[in-house]
């Protein structure tokens, strides 16, 4: 029998030390953050998120990074970057 919709779950979707890593790099962003590095802290951050859905753009099904369908990772993954360094450079035009 075939699934026609994504697996959530976590035996079938993402390769756990891929997952690990992005994790390392939001903790990383959240600790730079903490000291006051907040533009170092955005662009990890918001580099993370871009690439992760540009790996799951590229790499579809082969992808370490999966967790709903290629194009609602991709997108989620890709604005999300490109939305934090936005806000982070408009409220720097702001100040």
């Amino acid at each position: 029998m075939s699934h026609k919709h994504p697996y959530v779950s976590e035996k079938n979707e993402g390769k756990p030390i891929f997952e690990w890593g992005v994790l390392v790099l939001v903790i990383v962003s959240v600790v730079l953050a903490g000291i006051g590095y907040t533009m170092a802290a955005t662009a990890i951050f918001a580099a993370t998120a871009i690439i992760t859905g540009l790996i799951r753009l590229i790499l579809k099904d082969r992808s370490p990074w999966k967790i709903r369908s290629v194009g609602f990772d991709a997108f989620i993954g890709i604005a999300l970057g490109i939305g934090l360094l936005v806000v982070y450079f408009s409220i720097q035009l702001l100040m």
